[in-house]
């Protein structure tokens, strides 16, 4: 599913002390903690995302999967991609990975279309409401945390 040709909502960046491949792992650790949960399983399910169904993130290729999500990119350790669908939206994420001084700026582009009466509603309760900048925060603290604090 190439992302090009759905919009751009919004990107976010934070730095992080620890080189890139740290975090790259940290990023895949992250999102699959996020989406592979159970809420986010179950909301998956209500949704009718694709994929539907999980096969882990620890060696993302093609076929890697959480539910609503699927690797269509891994250039380790500057780039992820991820796509999904569900009833209401067609969506992405582009994260990289660059290392600066001191460790690794990581980035968060959202990109989705929202076709449909249902889609602009579905739009409008997950963006419109800030919710989405919530979430994608969350999990950029989430990678900051896991590479600069990995379990011992």
């Amino acid at each position: 599913m190439p992302l090009d040709d759905l919009p751009r909502i919004d990107e976010h960046a934070l730095p992080v002390a620890a080189p890139p491949a740290t975090a790259w792992r940290a990023v895949l650790a992250t999102l699959h903690a996020t989406f592979a949960a159970a809420g986010a399983a179950a909301a998956a399910r209500v949704l009718g995302c694709d994929p539907p169904s999980t096969s882990g993130w620890d060696r993302p290729d093609v076929a890697s999967t959480v539910p609503g999500f699927r690797v269509v990119a891994a250039e380790e350790p500057r780039l992820l991609v991820v796509a999904g669908r569900h009833r209401f939206s067609r969506y992405g994420i582009v994260v990289r990975l660059a290392a600066v001084d001191g460790g690794t700026r990581v980035r968060m582009e959202s990109r989705a279309a929202f076709p449909g009466l249902h889609g602009r509603l579905y739009r409008l309760a997950v963006v419109g409401s800030g919710g989405h900048v919530v979430a994608v925060r969350r999990m950029l603290a989430g990678v900051r945390r896991a590479a600069e604090h990995p379990p011992s």
